[in-house]
């Protein structure tokens, strides 16, 4: 059987999410999806057992012989070309520092050596798919940020991350830039929305989705999202403006209160003179499962090699 089909995989903090995906048009085939919770400081062992049971549930959905690889969209840090997980000093996967995961994986899996397992970072993933199928998909350059709980972002040129040259910032993202004396994805996240309630009322509030519902009867909760979107502009027009792109698609859990900070996001724009179109991403989390199933992709997969080992 033609092995028209890959695993696309998404790790998020707490949960892995898989399905099997058609690697010529694109098509999640819904019947695949796996999800399984996923305790992020458990022993190694625990964490890839959970993570191989979502996959074998996905994998045996999908017709026997059809599946090319799996690809995993996973954060960093990562070494992305090897499958090493190299995350430490944080509160979630510390366990899994040091393996080598295409290998655990597929023992888990008992899937012999040569079965493909690839890697890409998941900000990195997630403007893939929307590049591959999602609202950049008519565009050459493009910007595609996640806000959440981090600030996501990867700038992509005909399908590919871009991640170093004079158009993008080092490594092709911008969390790590400053910003008001910090690094960017101190503001903009959910700790920036956290700290700003706090700062402006003395009061603590679990996330962003409790602020938008006080927003309607609070003129503080407003001018806090307003000032997110002015600065998130301000922030984001001079790189847009560098690596011309034509489009910012804008995800992430934050993206679900764009009406209470969009307007102010685009006006500032406009006065940056930042004519990019902007668009919430409709895919959402789909995007980084399309974006993993894309490394099976043999014209991207050569293209993205050079970009790997910078993410």
């Amino acid at each position: 059987m033609k092995q028209n089909l890959a695993i696309g995989t998404d790790i998020g903090g707490s949960h892995i999410s898989c399905a099997a995906i058609d690697l010529a048009s694109g098509k999640i085939l819904r019947e695949t999806i796996s999800e399984k919770e996923v305790n992020n400081q458990a022993p190694a062992i625990e964490i890839i057992s959970t993570w191989a049971d979502a996959l074998r549930k996905c994998i045996n959905k999908a017709p026997e012989g059809s599946v090319k690889g799996i690809g995993f969209a996973i954060p960093g840090p990562f070494d992305y070309v090897k499958g090493i997980c190299l995350i430490k000093g944080v509160s979630k996967y510390e366990n899994l520092y040091g393996l080598n995961i295409g290998d655990a994986i597929r023992k888990s899996l008992n899937l012999p050596e040569s079965f493909l397992v690839r890697f890409m970072n998941d900000a990195s993933s997630f403007a893939v798919g929307e590049a591959w199928a999602g609202k950049a998909s008519k565009a050459v350059r493009s910007l595609s940020i996640t806000l959440g709980t981090g600030f996501g972002s990867a700038f992509i040129e005909n399908h590919i991350p871009v991640v170093d040259g004079p158009r993008v910032p080092r490594l092709g993202c911008v969390y790590h830039l400053p910003y008001n004396g910090e690094i960017a994805d101190e503001t903009f996240s959910t700790r920036g929305f956290i700290r700003s309630y706090k700062k402006a009322t003395g009061k603590d509030v679990s996330g962003v989705k409790e602020l938008s519902a006080m927003a309607a009867s609070d003129k503080t909760v407003m001018s806090i999202f307003y000032e997110f979107g002015d600065n998130l502009g301000a922030f984001l027009s001079p790189w847009l403006k560098r690596f011309v792109a034509e489009i910012l698609v804008v995800g992430g859990n934050i993206s679900h209160a764009y009406n209470l900070f969009g307007d102010s996001f685009e006006k500032r724009l406009k006065k940056e003179k930042c004519d990019c179109k902007v668009e919430l991403s409709v895919l959402k989390e789909d995007a980084a499962l399309l974006g993993g199933a894309y490394l099976f992709n043999d014209d991207f997969w050569n293209a993205v090699q050079h970009a790997l080992p910078l993410m």
